[in-house]
Formats: structure tokens, C-alpha cells, sequence
């Protein structure tokens, strides 16, 4: 096990210690380096001996340094090896549904628990051996968000098509009664892991309270493009309304015995049962936003704390908001608070549809520039052209389909802004501050 150094920074302890690009480290102070884990792991020591090869020779270079001093080492990537991908056959996979001639990295399968501590993604276990549990133990790699869908062992496996979906989940007590904490998510299909399933999965997964954090109840996402594929449907409003009913039975449980609800449902299942998404206090610490659970809440209350701190002025302002279909009439509500406040601001907001991906995908961070700029082509937009982050990819500011904001803006004639999830910056954004 070792890694190759690809740089070293100018002036770092490294580069006085004459360690150089091409270098491979091996171990520090005994301990195998295999990957980013290990690296930040075992570089916090205040005495260090990297055992390194150059050119096939031994050596080693003793290292005197504070506890959080970086070594000014760089690597070929951030995990320092490759990533671990899916070796599941999910029922539901979304990389499944993808259309054709998207960016080669959106059909990498990720299941890498590495990237769950560093990146707050989802892993299923299937990839991991009891090695690798005790490493995130010994690590205390918390929290680590899990996609368990179902304890049902048999279920699991029918549904993740992986023999080794049943095994693994003896690793959630095996973590959380090391004192590691667990978020679980369970991405729910209609008649399959839902109803009585369901139940038996949050009864389940409760009784790894308090290492259990949260359980996320998420819709099986649906794209136009399943040809071939297990055969799903979404959630009519009657059945996202029973999976709503299971999990406050539950959450009043919970509420009861933990001071907890625990199981949270995403935002989208309230807007499929056409019922209001709960005010922010609901969801407590927030576990589960980048899962789209108390996303809208958090939202909300941001802006009306926001706005309530404004004096309302005459503004003389036009300016659209782009989005995807399932948060329009919601922005629709905030905008028409904001306009009451400040007499002659104007905010339209648009509800994009997803011709990329369409099936039932409405979602904001789904939204590709080439169906935006179709959406909105022939409309008078204003000063202005507000956007929410998650539509671009932060590394290169370029939407799924490759197209960038300064292409939007040629298309749309108009500057275009990008808005982090944040009531108070969408507040400012439409005011133009």
C-alpha cells in the first residue's frame, strides 16, 4: 500500500525536508498509507517518520511539526486513489436513467465511504468489509450516511441486486454502537419497500437510537429514460399521503420516547400528497438538506427572517427567477411577500420543465442551460436573471449539459446571477444588493 506524491508545495515542511514529486510514501510512523483517510489521519501527529521509496530506494524522513500543520504534500487526486464505485444493481438507479452525451464523471456509480465522511454522500455498505469498519471506528469517520431503502434482508437484495445487501447491514450496529453516528436515507418505490415494509424499517433502524441520527424517506426519482429498466411509477397523492401517515406515526413515537422525530420525509413527498411542507421547527438540526429534506423550510424561513429585518421602500426593479417545476409556486409565494414589502419590485418566476431528463424530474439541481435558456427564450426577463447554485457544478460553473452562465446570458440577453441556497441571498438577489 503507498501513494505517489504528485507535487510538493514551495516552502512546506516536505519541500525542506527534500521530499519531491514522483516520491511515493508508504507509511508514517508505521501505518500504511492507502488513501486521504490515512494520510489526515496519521499526519496530525507532532513527531512523524515518513517511510518513502525514490526510484525503487528506501528512505525516511523524520518530521518535528504542530498538530494541524499540513505537510504540503499533493497527490493526483483527492482521495490519493481511486474512487470505489457501485457494485449494486439498484432497482432505482438514477445513473440508470441518464440520457445520452452527458459528461463521462455523471456515470460513475459512486459507493465510497470515504466520500460519505468527506462529501456527506451516501454509501449502502455493500463495498465495505468488517477491515474497513473497524478503519472508520478506529478513525471515528462520523457522521457516515448510509442508503439502507429497507432492513428487510431479502427485500434488500431484491432491491439492490447485490447478494451482499443483506450481509451488510449487521455493519449500522457494528458503527453506531462504537459511538459512530449514522444518517440513513430509504429512497422509497410504490409497493415495494413502502407500507408495512416501510414500518418495519423504521421500527429497525430505531433501535440503533442514539447512534441512529436521522432516517430521510425520499420518492424514487423517475427520469424519461428508463428503457429496459425494472419497471416504477411515481407516487400518486394518495400513496405519497400514506407514506406521510406512517412516518408521523412514527415520529410521534419517537417524539414521545427520544425527543426526536428521527424520520424525516423529503420535501418532494409533501408537494406529491399536495400538503404544506412544514415550517422550519419540524425538522430540528436540519440533518438531511443535501437530501431535499427541510430543504424549502430552511429556505423559507430564512427569507421571512430576512425580510422581516428590511424596511420596505419604494423600488423601482424587474427580475426573473429561473427554477425547476416543483419549487416555482413556492418561490412564486416568497417573491409576492418580497414585492408587497418594497412597491415597485417585480419578481417572475419561472418554472422550467426538464426536457433532458423528463419523466417526472422537477427538481432546481436537475435543471441543464440548454432547457433554461428554451424555457425562457422570447421572454422580457427584466434587470436580471436569478438562478439557485445547485444547477452548476461549483468545480467549473457549468451546467449538466455542459453550457455555462456566460452561454445563458448570450442566450438570454440579460446578466444572470447565481444564488446559493440561502433565504437571506435570495432576499438581497431580488432587491439587488
Amino acid at each position: 500500500m503507498s501513494v505517489t506524491i504528485a507535487g510538493v508545495e514551495p516552502g512546506s515542511i516536505a519541500a525542506k525536508k527534500g521530499i519531491l514529486p514522483g516520491d511515493v510514501l508508504e507509511a508514517i510512523n508505521g501505518e500504511a498509507i492507502r488513501d486521504v483517510l490515512d494520510y489526515r489521519f496519521y499526519m496530525t501527529d507532532t513527531r512523524l517518520s515518513l517511510s518513502l521509496r525514490r526510484d525503487g530506494e528506501p528512505f525516511s524522513v523524520p518530521v518535528r511539526k504542530g498538530e494541524y500543520d499540513d505537510l504540503g504534500l499533493e497527490f493526483e487526486t483527492y482521495l490519493m486513489d481511486r474512487q470505489h464505485t457501485c457494485r449494486n444493481k439498484c432497482i432505482f438507479c438514477f445513473v440508470d436513467q441518464l440520457p445520452r452525451g452527458l459528461r463521462d464523471s455523471l456515470y460513475v456509480k459512486d459507493d465510497d465511504s470515504r466520500m460519505s465522511f468527506l462529501f456527506g454522500s451516501y454509501v449502502t455498505l455493500t463495498n465495505l468489509t468488517e477491515e474497513d469498519i473497524r478503519r472508520i471506528i478506529k478513525m471515528r469517520l462520523s457522521p457516515i450516511n448510509i442508503s439502507v431503502h429497507t432492513t428487510d434482508p431479502q427485500l434488500r437484495v431484491e432491491m439492490l441486486k447485490n447478494p451482499r445487501a443483506a450481509d451488510s447491514l449487521r455493519f449500522i450496529p457494528m458503527l453506531t454502537q462504537a459511538g459512530i453516528r449514522v444518517n440513513t436515507q430509504l429512497v422509497l418505490c410504490p409497493g415495494i419497500n413502502d407500507g408495512p415494509a416501510l414500518e418495519k424499517s423504521l421500527r429497525d433502524l430505531a433501535e440503533y437510537r442514539p447512534g441512529l441520527g436521522s432516517i430521510a424517506l425520499v420518492p424514487v426519482g423517475l427520469t424519461g429514460h428508463r428503457e429496459g429498466l425494472f419497471p416504477l411509477r411515481p407516487y400518486t397523492r394518495e400513496e405519497a399521503r400514506q407514506v406521510l401517515d406512517i412516518a408521523g406515526a412514527f415520529q410521534e413515537e419517537m417524539l414521545q420516547k427520544h425527543g426526536s422525530r428521527v424520520a424525516y420525509p423529503a420535501d418532494e413527498f409533501f408537494l406529491l400528497a399536495e400538503l404544506p411542507i412544514p415550517e422550519a421547527e419540524y425538522y430540528e438540526d436540519f440533518d438531511q438538506l443535501e437530501d431535499g429534506v427541510g430543504l424549502w423550510a430552511l429556505l423559507r424561513q430564512e427569507f421571512l427572517d430576512a425580510l422581516e429585518q428590511e424596511e420596505g421602500r419604494p423600488l423601482s426593479r424587474r427580475v426573473s427567477v429561473a427554477t425547476g417545476t416543483a419549487a416555482a409556486p413556492l418561490l412564486s409565494a416568497l417573491a409576492a411577500l418580497a414585492e408587497e414589502r418594497y412597491p415597485g419590485l417585480t419578481v417572475t418566476v419561472h418554472g422550467i420543465p426538464n426536457r433532458l431528463f423528463g419523466g417526472a424530474v422537477n427538481v432546481a439541481g436537475l435543471l441543464c442551460g440548454g432547457d433554461i435558456a428554451r424555457g425562457l427564450s422570447g421572454m422580457e426577463l427584466g434587470e436580471e436573471l436569478l438562478i439557485p447554485s445547485v444547477m452548476l457544478r461549483h468545480e467549473t460553473d457549468k451546467f449538466l449539459d455542459d453550457t455555462t452562465v456566460p452561454w445563458l446570458e448570450e442566450q438570454t440577453g440579460v446578466p444572470v446571477r447565481v444564488v446559493d441556497n440561502d433565504g437571506a441571498q435570495l432576499l438581497d438577489a431580488m432587491l439587488g444588493a
